[in-house]
């Protein structure tokens, strides 16, 4: 049994395949779970940037922007969501990141 923590082991195996969307997806969440916002954003913009496809990233992305007060980043990162969503057929996806930007006015 390990003592290493699961953002610890997420971390380590990122490191061996820095590409794994998934991996990062999962880093970034640890981050949000333990209240990090800003390792978290780190995390996700690395993740969009190197897997634009990778549709749960633009939702937490833009969640976590909202709740540090980067208002005009959330818009941009949610509509990139929006955008990607529905060509990807994503309906669900894309209406939940538009609720989401329909909050902000």
């Amino acid at each position: 049994m390990t003592d290493r923590t699961r953002k610890e082991q997420l971390a380590e195996m990122l490191a061996e395949e820095p590409n794994d969307a998934f991996l990062r997806y999962a880093l970034a969440m640890e981050y949000l779970g333990e209240g990090n916002d800003e390792e978290a954003l780190r995390e996700f913009r690395q993740l969009l940037e190197q897997s634009p496809d990778y549709i749960p990233g633009y939702q937490q992305t833009g969640q976590a922007l909202l709740r540090r007060g980067q208002l005009e980043e959330a818009r941009d990162v949610l509509n990139r969501g929006v955008v990607e969503a529905r060509k990807q057929g994503d309906q669900h996806a894309a209406e939940e990141m538009s609720g989401l930007l329909a909050t902000l006015g």
